[in-house]
């Protein structure tokens, strides 16, 4: 597929529209067709009906918009490694526990350097939030990091380089005859499908694995790699962290057994003793420190570098602890850091990143040789289009009272559904499907229990903002505004989501702000900001504003 450079030049120039038509005196250049990459219907009903909803909304304004529906690893392999290639592409944030410190959200998300190969895959850029993301990180005051990431959330909405959709509920279900319910976590802003859920899940029979499901492939089982939501879920299982975040979205000490603070620079950690890795060997300080380091050394673990940018020294400071020492304070060190960062095993990693020393090529491209963690399960088998097969290790702290955790990928939600009628399945962790049918389930089989949560995460439009029309936020702005997102929460999700206009959910009641709900949006709203803008109807087409060429390389 060919590459578009575009070049852009002029200044706009006052437009009138009368909510069809502006006069299309010294207009420049038509804007191209407008592709918005999406989940298949099959996979992700609810993002594909706002896909379409979306590109009615643009149409009315005067663009030639497409929906191209791709499979979910190759719409991953586009947008994440061709940052250049696209235009806009459906996508979500996930509610993964650890953000429920905001930080990953305001700083990963939207710093500028996370941009090239980071979080940041949209490319946007601006010093004013850079400067805003840097002092929330250290500031230690609780008032005033709110302050500080309020202030991050209305630079963001001013700018939109996201068109934020929804916050999701999620849904799950399981068996309640199989697996005893009040083992069964509900996570703030993250439902039952979540790490303490999988490890004290008590089975009440002899059927002691748990079959679940998930709607997509995996890209894959790495801990130095942060891909999909559903391979999340598998890495928090076979590998441990220093903390985790307990179903109170607290951090708490987990392969840690103390976590001390000295200071607001300096934090003391003691390891459990008699740790081992699924192999056999013991989990030692050396492995620890190479853990936090190895991220930290060139490009080649780009994806948890920003977790440990602001680490000035991992030292031994006995034969169980560690002394991290910070180059500044970081008041979420402990969540976005020492329970974000997956314990790797030396003896397997080192070799595979001193090779990769001096190359371009990062650890994400190198398949993990042995999946060798210290977590309360192991990998048996991964079939990354199929199954994943994981065992329970008997010899952690924590071993699960399951013997088996079994992940089927089950795009179909139909299927699913029926699935966990027939038994084929007894937890129901991810659904894509009308809600109301999950819910006639439950009601017509009493021993299936439904729970409901509001996420952490997103669903959204990602803007590329390298590639104009996309680098003008006025353009951003009014295809942002020209969405209806009541309308998406109805006739998308069926009802189950809030509507979102920020990058920190109302799950996070404690850091949301709520001045940034409920913006002036509808079609007349959005005619206004590009008529603002200088962009022009021409033949019920929008073009640029006068001057503005859009210019295609030779070749391209």
């Amino acid at each position: 597929m060919t590459t578009r450079r575009i070049f852009l030049a002029g200044t706009a120039l006052a437009a009138t529209w009368d909510g069809r038509r502006a006069f299309a005196q010294q207009a420049g250049d038509r804007i191209r067709k407008i592709v918005i990459l999406s989940d298949p219907q099959g996979s992700a009903p609810a993002a594909y009906q706002a896909a379409q909803l979306t590109a009615q909304a643009w149409r009315q304004l005067g663009l030639e918009v497409e929906v191209r529906p791709l499979p979910r690893q190759q719409q991953s392999q586009i947008v994440w490694y061709e940052r250049q290639r696209w235009d806009t592409t459906m996508w979500r944030m996930v509610g993964r526990p650890e953000r429920s410190d905001p930080d990953e959200l305001v700083y990963n998300l939207f710093h500028s350097s996370t941009a090239n190969s980071g979080f940041n895959f949209v490319g946007y850029s601006n010093p004013d939030y850079d400067r805003i993301a840097e002092a929330q990180r250290g500031a230690m005051d609780g008032t005033e990091r709110k302050r500080l990431i309020v202030e991050a959330q209305t630079t963001i909405d001013r700018d939109q380089p996201y068109a934020f959709l929804v916050h999701p509920e999620n849904i799950g279900a399981f068996n309640r005859t199989i697996w005893d319910p009040a083992s069964i976590v509900t996570q703030s802003g993250v439902s039952i499908r979540n790490f303490w859920t999988f490890v004290g899940a008590n089975p009440l029979t002899a059927q002691k694995t748990m079959v679940l499901n998930a709607r997509f492939n995996l890209i894959a089982v790495h801990p130095l790699y942060v891909s999909g939501a559903t391979d999340s879920w598998v890495t928090d299982l076979v590998w441990d962290r220093l903390a985790r975040v307990g179903p109170d979205g607290l951090p708490r000490p987990w392969a840690a057994e103390r976590i001390a603070a000295d200071g607001d620079r300096a934090f003391d950690v003691t390891m459990r003793d008699g740790m081992k890795w699924h192999d056999g060997r013991p989990v030692t300080i050396d492995d620890v420190i190479f853990s936090f380091e190895a991220p930290a050394q060139g490009n080649s673990v780009p994806m948890y570098k920003p977790f440990v940018a602001d680490i000035e020294k991992v030292a031994r400071t006995g034969e169980r602890t560690i002394r991290f020492s910070l180059k500044r304070p970081n008041a979420s060190f402990v969540t976005s850091s020492l329970a974000k960062i997956n314990l790797v095993p030396r003896h397997v990693w080192e070799p595979l990143l001193q090779d990769l020393a001096g190359k371009t090529e990062s650890i994400e491209r190198v398949k993990d040789p042995s999946s060798v963690g210290s977590g309360p399960f192991r990998l048996v088998r991964a079939r990354l289009n199929e199954e994943i097969v994981l065992d329970r290790f008997a010899d952690h702290w924590s071993a699960p009272r399951m013997e088996r955790w079994v992940l089927r990928i089950l795009p179909n939600p139909e299927a699913t559904l029926a699935m966990l009628r027939s038994g084929e399945i007894n937890f129901l962790a991810d659904f894509g499907g009308d809600p109301e049918l999950l819910m006639q389930l439950a009601q017509q089989n009493p021993a299936i229990d439904v729970r409901r949560e509001v996420d952490i995460g997103f669903e959204f439009i990602a803007f590329n903002n390298r590639r104009p029309p996309f680098s003008d936020a006025g353009f951003r702005r009014a295809l942002s505004m020209a969405l209806d997102r009541k309308l998406m929460v109805q006739a998308a999700w069926n009802g189950f989501a809030a509507e979102a206009n920020s990058h920190v959910s109302p799950a996070l009641k404690a850091w949301h702000a709520g001045e940034v709900d409920n913006p002036r949006t509808g079609l007349a709203v959005a005619r206004q900001l590009l008529e603002q803008g200088g962009y022009r109807l021409v033949g019920n087409r929008l073009h640029y504003p006068a001057g503005t060429k859009e210019t295609l390389q030779p070749g391209e």
